[in-house]
Formats: C-alpha cells, structure tokens, sequence
C-alpha cells in the first residue's frame, strides 16, 4: 500500500540512520556542521519512563527552534514540560510548546517546509507554483497527525 502526499516516510535502515546521527551529534566539530539543521531529543516515554534519542531537522524561527513530525513519539511531550535536547554538541533543556491544532500545524509544518527541502520531501509535501509549499499536503499531513514543537532553548 503506498503513502499519499503529506505522510511522512521511513528510510530504509532507518533504526541504523538514526544511531549514525546520535553519535556524530555528540562529536566536537561535527555536531556544530551537522547542528545547523539537525538535534537529538531525550523523549522520556510516557508509560515506559525510557529515554529516546531522536534526531530531528528543525528550523530557526528566531530564538526558537520549530520541529514537526507525524511520529508517535511526538505524544510523548506536553506544552508546558522541558525536554533535554542535544544541540550543537551541547546538552540542554527546552521548554516546549505542542501545537496540534489545524490552522497551527498548516502554518508552522509550512515555514519548516520552505525553509528545509528535504523536511519536505521527507514528509511529502509539494509546491505550488509559486514556490509556496502546498496547502492540500499540509492538509493531509496534519489529518496524517502532524505536530509542530516549539522548542525554546534555555
């Protein structure tokens, strides 16, 4: 069965990806190339307590940091709950801010598309003709359950 626009999609060997990118994540040098566009968050699981490690692409929206996903892991923040992110090779915390609502997660999922291309084609989202990215897909990636998260680096 294949995806539709607007659902996000899993790279092969992803599981593999993924603990690629935790450990450059954490090496001097590499984290500040790579922290341009990429951090780790330490999602505490809500029955399990277990910590996750996720490397994300987010997006600068001034002095916060703009993450969106469809994931289940995504239900394991809360506005108004500090998460510990690894940014830039240095551990902190974040407050967080969970937008879930439509008009919400069009607009924010929106600048992440424009500014991050493969955030896009990641998560199936098109252009219009304008450049703009495309409304239908946004749509269908918050029916797909999108969410955006506001980190605010403290």
């Amino acid at each position: 069965m294949g995806r539709t626009a607007g659902t996000a999609k899993t790279m092969p060997l992803q599981g593999l990806m993924n603990a690629v990118m935790r450990t450059l994540l954490r090496v001097p040098g590499v984290s500040s190339f790579l922290g341009e566009r990429l951090l780790t968050l330490y999602v505490v699981g809500r029955k399990s307590g277990k910590v996750f490690e996720v490397p994300v692409a987010y997006t600068k929206r001034g002095s916060d940091l703009l993450v969106g996903s469809p994931f289940p892991w995504g239900k394991n923040l809360r506005t108004g709950e500090p998460i510990d992110i690894q940014l830039a090779g240095h551990r902190r915390t974040a407050d967080v801010t969970v937008v879930a609502d439509e008009a919400g997660v069009m607009e924010l999922y929106g600048v992440i598309a424009a500014d991050n291309k493969n955030f896009a084609s990641f998560n199936d989202i098109g252009f219009t003709a304008d450049g703009a990215p495309d409304p239908t897909d946004l749509r269908r990636a918050y029916e797909g359950g999108a969410r955006v998260f506001v980190l605010s680096p403290r």
